[in-house]
């Protein structure tokens, strides 16, 4: 895994520029892991990477679906909550490599597991 990119914002109101800045640094790559406590804000900042790429979608936690889609002119957009995938066999039960191959941007909330097993696969 590549090193991170850390983005601190003060304000709700910084979210939008930061969401610019991230997409901006990731150029092509289109799979973002999101780590962060609980209630920091990860849903926020993903409604607005959503928005940046041109989405126009309600947006919600995809905390009970695992994955939510949305629409965007660059093609599908997939948010991830992985906080009650337990283990890697329901990760590949979701479909993730498919995901992950499709080309399109892949947002994961608590990404560790999904992480770990791209590393041992």
């Amino acid at each position: 895994m590549e090193e991170g990119f850390n983005v601190i914002c003060k304000t709700p109101e910084e979210l939008p520029q930061a969401a610019e800045k991230l997409l901006r640094y990731a150029g092509n790559r289109k799979v973002f892991l999101f780590y962060a406590q609980m209630g920091s804000g990860k849903t926020t900042f993903i409604k607005h990477l959503c928005r940046t790429l041109g989405s126009t979608d309600n947006f919600s936690s995809p905390t009970f679906s695992i994955v939510n889609e949305y629409n965007s002119p660059n093609g599908k957009l997939y948010h991830f909550d992985l906080y009650r995938i337990k283990n890697a066999e329901e990760l590949y039960d979701l479909g993730i490599e498919e995901y992950l191959d499709s080309g399109a941007y892949c947002f994961f909330e608590w990404p560790e597991l999904l992480e770990t097993s791209l590393k041992r696969g």
